[in-house]
């Protein structure tokens, strides 16, 4: 592990020197697990190979911004984060500031099926719910960032970004119960 640290240190180096070669390196040796980010933050495939591109352009241009503290990999990451939840804000028409006082009475539900299902289903439910929905519930869930954090990047209240994790997971319990109802029939 230690090799591969220093070898993106060294396309890194490369790259602030303007080799395009070292550019390639760094996007094909992340882009297939920045891809997989991208896609838990966007609606469709498309979308997310956009918030990829704009995000791998980002990283080019301030490269000289990594200090080289923690994981290039972590940077790149949070980058990509960043990129889509910029995008959400712009796109988002129903916006992130919704009443919260219907959520209140949401039941939290089991999500034990999602054990059983492969990546690529649990993404495509995921990429179901609205955008603030599944901003939150991949920055907590997946990302482990914590309810305060989750409101100063998406500039909301601590307790919208409560009710809007407890949605998402109504909603991902509602898409799963409809999932085992329509595999029945």
């Amino acid at each position: 592990m230690p090799e591969l640290v220093s070898q993106e240190l060294k396309w890194v180096e490369e790259c602030l020197k303007g080799d395009r070669l070292a550019q390639r390196k760094i996007y094909e040796h992340f882009a297939g697990k920045m891809m997989s980010v991208c896609l838990r933050y966007s609606k469709d495939r498309e979308t997310a190979k956009d918030l990829l591109h704009d995000g791998f352009l980002k990283v080019f241009t301030h490269l000289d911004r990594f200090e080289g503290k923690g994981s290039f990999e972590g940077w790149i990451r949070r980058i990509m984060i960043n990129t889509a939840l910029e995008h959400i804000r712009k796109q988002s028409d129903e916006g992130f500031n919704q009443d919260i006082e219907t959520a209140w009475g949401l039941n939290n539900g089991e999500l034990n099926a999602l054990e059983k299902m492969e990546a690529d289903e649990i993404i495509q439910l995921i990429q179901k719910l609205p955008d603030s929905y599944r901003s939150v519930f991949n920055l907590f869930v997946v990302e482990g960032y914590s309810h305060r954090e989750i409101a100063e990047e998406m500039h909301i209240t601590e307790s919208s970004s409560r009710v809007y994790l407890t949605r998402a997971k109504q909603m991902l319990h509602d898409f799963l119960i409809e999932l085992k109802l329509d595999n029945r029939a």
